[in-house]
């Protein structure tokens, strides 16, 4: 790696896996070359430094527990990475109170300044910017209240009873939603049709 602001995806895919193999120097690795620019995307959804600090170490344990469900076909580990830390964020804004609304809009330029990398060659930058905008294709794709399950679940952290309950629907229709959802993002994702 060359520069610490423009971590190597493949580089970061092989620090995942080692993670996923509950190796401490991997995770220490992963964690050094992204920790900073993860505290610096949750310093600007928190806005207070301490906020901060706390969804990046949530955020880190997250990683380390599911490192071993990473999948390189839904996202580049940057990205993944970014999701996680935004949830905990996200979840830090829930509990003290902050309403959470879902801004389709919002959401797509969310994802691609997630995915945006400074320090990036254009080569880099172009494949990082096709596969946000890929993600954002796909789950506009999805059905309105689809969407939106998937979006309070993973871009918001619910639980699916959380979800249910923030719907006003039963659980076993928000499960059943949100997994063929996931399903449909994953083939829309893997044919890569998307603009």
């Amino acid at each position: 790696m060359s520069d610490s602001s423009s971590p190597d995806p493949l580089q970061l895919r092989a620090w995942l896996l080692g993670a996923a193999r509950r190796e401490p120097a991997a995770f220490r690795l992963l964690y050094d070359a992204t920790a900073p620019r993860l505290y610096g995307f949750a310093l600007r959804i928190l806005g207070k430094p301490e906020l901060a600090e706390e969804a990046l170490q949530d955020g880190f344990v997250a990683i380390w527990d599911h490192a071993g469900s990473y999948e390189a076909a839904l996202a580049a580990p940057l990205t993944w990475m970014t999701t996680i830390v935004r949830h905990k964020a996200l979840d830090l804004l829930r509990r003290s109170g902050h309403a959470l609304e879902i801004d389709a809009g919002r959401f797509d330029s969310e994802v691609l300044e997630a995915a945006r990398d400074p320090g990036a060659t254009p080569p880099e930058a172009l494949a990082a910017s096709r596969e946000a905008r890929r993600l954002a294709w796909c789950l506009a794709a999805l059905e309105g209240m689809q969407r939106q399950a998937v979006g309070l679940a993973f871009f918001h952290d619910l639980s699916h009873s959380e979800v249910a309950q923030q719907l006003a629907l039963p659980l076993g229709t928000v499960k059943t939603w949100i997994r063929r959802s996931l399903e449909r993002l994953k083939a829309c994702l893997a044919k890569g049709d998307a603009p």
